[in-house]
């Protein structure tokens, strides 16, 4: 089976009530989201939990041991740094265990009935409804799983004098509500459970599927997994599926090119002044072909060999040829006044870089005669190299620490009252730039009090101490664009992930922040893929979402799938909004992620008035 495209989903007949509104139950949104670090999942866990959505999440992490409250550091008998992992106490059940690849591990975050209808849910019948659902999988897999009264968790041979684990299960249940869950071993490394006393057992062996001669790959398990937590834990709920296609190869890593072929940087269009007052033109461009002799085309859409692979593996259909016209709603009036000019210069004179510029903007022109423009921090080459984007993908600069200094001085000069500072991404520094970007909100406060910052920033690579130093800056809205729906990540931004995302947008609720995310269709996904990821968003406490059309910058970047209409970006408000609870989503074809960020921010996180 290919989970990109037979995976099943909760999307509703043609004219049916969609799921999550008052006529339908709301979904069990099951979401594989290959590897993910421990301490991600749980702080994503975390934010779930603290919430009312119902989410199976299904991982698998890289070497870990974990105990639970109440276990024994008795039962470890190799230091984890011995073995390349580490140990982590958490607040579930049971005592130490070992995640690592080979091995599905599924976190139920659930609403929990009480007992017989009423007050507190039953953890007894909860932890044994965990159990069938792996007992269940077994045995469409033809092994035979049972409980083993006093030990928890799913056995092979029970009654017999050789029982053996193959899933362990600890789980937290409070206030109705669960997370933590059950592991599954499937084609894990058996002797990482040599060096501890797995669980507190000491006389009983632990298996895998494998090792009892089950040859099954991490996807069909998880197939059978979510129906079998969907069958015993959410009876009765629609089931919303979707699968995140990835696995990670050092080739993925590889960048684009800005322009047509390999090594060919083109610059990117900007506005420059025309002899008419008034108006602007745009710089010249090199003709977007396809160079089939260096490689780079894949037929009239000309897509790059090794993005159309990954385009393949997602299941997504080739796009719209190069030159297609665009949909009168996607031509945008080219006008300058006064403002944009003053802009323009000020961020020239003082060496200033505007992710309005380097990424081709097609709302820089109203964004800069509104006097309102976003910064980009840490130069303008970025070390990761996503498909759809048009910034400089060279080895970077040194950081300049001037920075902050130059763009507070530049947002006092234009008197602006609302500033958004985004950043390349810069995973050659220890703290992925988290430093400067902090500074410079710093700055901007210092030299101008009462301006409003947003920060844009990347994932920071997963890292909470990163994250903490950015909000410790008290920016008023901490923005991170998951970008694109689950399916398409390793396409769309091989450098970067989807668990990642969210809980970088979890951990920043966490801290009390107003939050936001962006994504930008039209490159493959479904209407019902892109209602899912806003459920996700919904669900990890996000306040704002912007929804836009994908514009591709050249030939050596993702091809256009479709044009999305006015009609369907209205739609997504709507349900965003009245259907998930978001607090504020902005969908057009020509929104980008900092379009009216002022305005906006204004709105959501209360913001005093200029």
């Amino acid at each position: 089976m290919n989970p990109a495209t037979s995976a099943p989903t909760a999307t509703a007949a043609p004219g049916d009530p969609r799921p999550g509104s008052d006529a339908a139950p709301a979904p069990l949104r099951a979401r594989w989201l290959g590897t993910v670090e421990y301490r991600e999942a749980w702080d994503l866990q975390r934010r779930l939990y603290a919430g009312s959505s119902n989410h199976l999440l299904l991982v698998e992490h890289p070497p870990v041991y974990t105990i639970g409250r109440g276990g024994d550091r008795a039962n470890l008998l190799t230091e984890p740094a011995e073995l390349g992992a580490e140990l982590i106490e958490v607040d579930r059940g049971g005592d130490i265990t070992f995640h690592g690849p080979g091995q599905i591990v599924g976190y139920p975050i659930l609403s929990v009935p009480g007992k017989r209808g009423g007050g507190m849910a039953d953890t007894v019948a909860y932890v044994g409804a965990v159990e069938q659902s792996i007992i269940d999988v077994l045995a469409e897999l033809g092994l035979t799983g049972a409980r083993l009264p006093g030990f928890p968790g799913v056995w092979l041979g029970a009654g017999t004098d050789r029982p053996r684990k193959i899933a362990a299960i600890g789980v937290r249940l409070s206030r109705g509500r669960s997370m933590h869950g059950f592991a599954l071993n499937v084609d894990v490394e058996l002797d990482r459970f040599s060096r501890i006393v797995p669980c507190g057992i000491a006389d009983m062996g632990v298996t895998s599927l494998r090792n009892e001669g089950v040859d099954a790959s991490a996807e069909a398990v998880v197939g059978l997994l979510i129906d079998s937590v969907a069958g015993n834990l959410a009876p009765g709920q629609p089931v919303d599926r979707r699968d995140v296609v990835w696995r990670h190869r050092a080739t993925d890593l590889a960048p684009f090119s800005r322009g047509h072929g390999p090594g060919e940087p083109v610059k990117p269009r900007r506005p420059v002044s025309s002899p008419g007052a008034g108006s602007t033109a745009i710089e010249p461009i090199e003709p977007i072909e396809p160079n089939e002799s260096a490689g780079s085309g894949s037929g009239s859409t000309g897509v790059p060999v090794r993005l159309q692979s990954r385009l393949d593996q997602a299941g997504v259909q080739p796009g719209l040829e190069i030159g297609s016209r665009k949909p009168s709603w996607m031509r945008v009036k080219l006008r300058t006044d006064e403002s944009f000019r003053a802009l323009r210069s000020t961020a020239r004179s003082l060496s200033l870089t505007t992710v309005c510029e380097e990424a081709g903007c097609p709302n820089i022109f109203e964004c800069w005669n509104e006097g309102t423009a976003t910064f980009m921090l840490l130069g303008e080459r970025c070390t990761r190299a996503c498909g759809f984007c048009l910034v400089d993908t060279r080895k970077p600069a040194p950081v300049d620490w001037d920075e902050p200094n130059r763009i507070a001085e530049a947002v006092e000069e234009l008197g602006l009252s609302f500033v958004v500072l985004t950043m390349v991404a810069r995973d050659d520094l220890d703290d992925g730039g988290a430093a400067l970007v902090a500074a410079t909100v710093e700055a901007i406060a210092a030299r101008t009090p009462g301006v409003g910052v947003e920060v844009l920033i990347s994932d920071l690579a997963g890292s909470a101490r990163s994250l903490a130093t950015v909000c410790d800056a008290n920016p008023e809205i901490v923005n991170h664009n998951i970008e694109t729906v689950a399916r398409l990540q390793r396409a769309v931004r091989p450098s970067a992930g989807y668990a990642r995302s969210l809980t970088v947008l979890a951990r920043a609720k966490d801290r009390n922040m107003t939050t936001k995310s962006g994504l930008i269709v039209g490159m493959g996904e479904s209407f019902d893929e892109v209602v899912s990821t806003l459920a996700d968003l919904a669900a990890v406490g996000v306040d704002i979402v912007t929804i836009g059309q994908y514009l591709r910058p050249t030939s050596h970047h993702l091809p256009i799938h479709r044009w999305w209409e006015p009609a369907e970006f209205e739609e997504l408000r709507r349900i965003g909004e009245s259907e998930l609870g978001l607090g504020h989503v902005a969908a057009s074809p020509l929104t980008r992620s900092s379009h009216h960020a002022g305005t906006i921010a204004r709105s959501v996180a209360r913001l005093d008035q200029p």
